[in-house]
């Protein structure tokens, strides 16, 4: 199951902090600080971001870091393969049978509306495009929600006995 690792935690995180503090230079102590963080893990993911193209570092005694891109531009996808690279998303189950010698399964073309396919894999690939469709800037809204409020019927879990 597609899981982020503390370090992938911490730089969304931090990009975060940068995106509510737009063009300011904020050091890796203070965001570590804010959050009551792991400085290393914290700087670690910040210098990820930088190699990736994502942030800009300022070295010196004002040093720290900002934004290279826009918030808007800039998406939760992007952040985390900078920082622990893009998931490996399962292939199709169906695909596994190719290499124990069903060479007509190689040719599959329907994928998408398999039903053999593990519904847990298309859940994990929804979240990944999800990912990849949420900005940065969408994200650090105070009213960030990825269901849409729409007059959407609420539906609560009776616990069972």
């Amino acid at each position: 199951m597609l899981k982020l690792t503390k370090r992938a935690e911490y730089g969304l995180t931090a990009l975060v902090h940068l995106t509510d503090h737009a063009g300011d230079v904020v050091s890796a102590r203070e965001i570590s600080e804010h959050y009551r963080l792991p400085h290393r893990l914290v700087g670690e993911a910040l210098k990820d971001l930088c190699r990736a193209g994502h942030l800009q570092s300022l070295r010196g005694p004002a040093g720290g870091y900002r934004l290279a891109r826009s918030a808007s531009s800039l998406t939760v996808g992007e952040v985390i393969a900078a920082i622990e690279g893009a998931p490996a998303l399962p292939e199709c189950d169906a695909m596994a049978l190719v290499d124990l010698g069903f060479d007509s399964l190689a040719d599959c073309d329907v994928e998408s509306r398999c039903p053999i396919r593990s519904p847990l894999h298309r859940i994990q690939e929804d979240i990944w495009r999800q990912f990849e469709r949420t900005t940065l800037e969408e994200l650090a809204a105070p009213d960030f929600s990825l269901i849409p409020n729409r007059n959407v019927a609420k539906t609560t879990l009776s616990a069972s006995a």
